[in-house]
C-alpha cells in the first residue's frame, strides 16, 4: 500500500514536527502494509492555522462555484473507486464486494449530493421584517471512526465545504491509507490550499489536540460514546459547537405475524455486515414468544452462511475485524455472554477454524438473552446477534427503549402501518420498516448517548452553518 510520510496542510504534503510514526496491519494477516506519521500537537496547529487562513476565502466563494469543487471531488473519488476499495480491504478487512459497493460508492454518492446541495440551498431567508441569513460556522475539527473510514470523512468534509467551512481531518489511526488517498483527491479536484488539511496522528494526542483547538470553531466527532463525552466536555468548556455521532445497541423488533422467513435472514445479515462493526447493527432481535425458537433456528442457520475468510476473495462475506485488540474486545464480550447464562447458539469465542492468522471471530448468535445481560445493554462491535424474547407488544417496546443508546432500530410487521406505529414510539433517530433501505439523503444521528446532530442529507448541511437576523 502506498503511504505518505508527511502531513497534507496548505495544499501540499509536509513533514511533520516528530518522528513518530504509525504502523498500519492488514487484519487478515497481520502484515504490516504502511506507516503514516503520528501528529503532534504542532501539526495540529500548522493544519488549523493554514484552514483559518483559507476561511475568509471559501466562505465568499459562490456557493455554486463551492458545489462545483466538490463535484471535482467527487469525480476524482470516482476515478480511484477500485483503489478505495482495496485500500480499505488491505487496512480494515472488509470484504472486497462490500468495500466497493458501500465504502467506496456510498461516500462517493455523499458526494455528489452535497455537490448539487451547495448550489440548491438557499443560504438566505425572509421572516417578516428580517433576512436571515445562513452562514459557514468557520473552521471545523472533524475526527473520523475506522468503521467506515471513507464514507465518515466525506459525510464530515463534504457539507462542510457546501456550507464554506475550511476542514482539519483527523482520521482514525486504524485506517488513515485511505483518508490520504482522500487528501490526494481533494488536491486533484483543485481545492484552494488550506480548505482541507489532514493531519494522522493518535486520538488522545491530535484528535485532542484539534478538540481544544482555540481556532476551531465546530468538532464533528464519530466514535465511541466515553470519547464523545470527553470531546464534549471539551468543546462546552470552550463553547465550541459540538456534533457528536456515538454509539448504538439497535433493536430490530419482529411483531407477532411478521414474516420470519424474511426478516431473521434480513436482521442476521445486518449484525454480519462489515464484520459487526457498524454503530447502527441491529444487535438485539426481538421476537414474540410464540415463534421465539422458529426465529433461534433460523437465526443460526443465517449465521452459519457466513463463513470467515479471505476479505480480498471475491466470494468472501465476513472478514476480520479490525485489530487484535477489537478481535479480543468481542471475544470477551462473548464470554461474558456465557458467564451470564445466555445460550450460545452458535459461534463463539475460539478462533475460527483453518484461519490461524488474521483478527476472525465467528458470527455467534446467542438466545435466551434477557434484557439485563451486558450482551444485551453494550455495544460489542463485532459479528454477535443476541436474540430476546418478549411476551406482548408492550413489553417489546419497553425492551427496545430501555437503552441508553438510540440510534437505530428496525420493525418488521404483517401490515407496513402496524410497523410504522410501533417505529414512531421508539426513542431513536432512524428505523427501518420492513427491511427498508438505507437512504444517504435522509438525516442519521441518535438520540439519548447516541448523539448530538445529524449527518447526511439537507440535515447534515445544517450542522455547519449558523444563522444572522438582519431586521429591515
Amino acid at each position: 500500500m502506498k503511504s505518505h510520510d508527511g502531513m497534507y496542510i496548505a495544499g501540499e504534503w509536509r513533514v511533520p514536527v516528530g518522528r513518530d510514526a504509525i504502523d498500519v496491519r492488514n487484519p487478515a494477516d497481520e502484515q504490516i502494509i504502511g506507516s503514516v506519521p503520528a501528529g503532534s500537537a504542532e501539526d495540529v496547529d500548522a493544519a488549523v492555522t493554514a484552514a483559518r487562513e483559507a476561511f475568509p476565502g471559501w466562505a465568499a466563494t459562490p456557493p455554486a462555484e463551492r458545489g462545483a469543487r466538490i463535484a471535482a471531488l467527487r469525480d476524482a473519488l470516482a476515478a480511484r473507486r477500485d483503489e478505495i476499495a482495496e485500500t480499505i480491504t488491505a487496512e480494515l478487512g472488509a470484504p472486497i464486494g462490500f468495500a466497493g459497493a458501500v465504502h467506496a460508492d456510498l461516500p462517493i454518492a455523499v458526494a455528489g449530493s452535497y455537490a448539487k446541495m451547495a448550489a440548491e440551498h438557499s443560504f438566505e431567508e425572509r421572516i417578516g421584517n428580517s433576512t436571515v441569513l445562513h452562514e459557514p460556522v468557520g473552521v471545523v475539527g472533524a475526527i473520523t471512526p475506522w468503521n467506515y473510514p471513507l464514507h465518515q470523512i466525506v459525510a464530515k468534509v463534504a457539507p462542510a465545504l457546501a456550507a464554506g467551512c475550511t476542514v482539519v481531518l483527523k482520521p482514525a489511526e486504524n485506517t488513515p491509507l485511505v483518508a490520504q488517498l482522500f487528501a490526494e483527491a481533494v488536491h486533484a479536484a483543485g481545492l484552494p490550499a488550506g480548505v482541507v488539511n489532514v493531519v494522522t496522528g493518535l486520538g488522545p494526542v491530535a484528535g485532542q489536540a484539534l478538540a481544544e483547538h482555540e481556532g476551531v470553531d465546530l468538532v464533528s466527532f464519530t466514535g465511541s460514546t466515553a470519547v464523545g463525552k470527553r470531546i464534549g466536555a471539551i468543546a462546552g468548556g470552550a463553547v465550541k459547537r459540538v456534533a457528536l455521532e456515538l454509539g448504538g445497541k439497535s433493536a430490530n423488533v419482529l411483531l407477532p405475524g411478521a414474516d420470519l422467513e424474511r426478516a431473521v435472514p434480513h436482521g442476521v445479515a445486518n449484525v454480519v455486515r462489515n464484520a459487526g462493526q457498524s454503530c447502527n447493527a441491529l444487535t438485539r432481535m426481538l421476537v414474540d414468544a410464540a415463534r421465539y425458537d422458529e426465529a433461534v433456528e433460523r437465526a443460526v442457520a443465517a449465521a452459519e452462511s457466513f463463513v470467515p475468510g479471505d476479505p480480498s476473495h471475491p466470494d468472501t462475506r465476513l472478514g476480520p475485524v479490525v485489530s487484535a485488540a477489537q478481535r479480543d474486545r468481542v471475544r470477551g464480550y462473548i464470554e461474558r455472554g456465557v458467564a451470564e447464562g445466555a445460550r450460545l447458539a452458535t459461534g463463539g469465542p475460539e478462533a475460527p477454524e483453518g484461519l490461524p492468522h488474521g483478527y476472525y471471530v465467528k458470527p455467534t448468535v446467542f438466545a435466551d438473552v434477557t434484557p439485563d445481560m451486558t450482551i444485551a445493554r453494550e455495544e460489542i462491535f463485532g459479528p454477535v446477534l443476541s436474540v430476546l424474547r418478549y411476551e406482548d407488544v408492550e413489553e417489546a417496546l419497553h425492551i427496545a427503549n430501555d437503552s441508553v443508546y438510540g440510534l437505530a432500530g428496525a420493525v418488521w410487521a404483517a401490515e407496513e402501518t402496524e410497523a410504522v406505529a410501533f417505529a414512531r414510539r421508539l426513542r431513536t433517530g432512524q428505523v427501518d420498516i420492513n427491511g427498508g433501505r438505507f437512504n444517504p439523503l435522509a438525516p442519521f444521528g441518535g438520540y439519548k448517548q447516541s448523539g448530538v446532530g445529524r449527518e447526511l442529507g439537507p440535515h447534515g448541511l445544517l450542522e455547519y452553518l449558523q444563522t444572522k437576523s438582519l431586521q429591515l
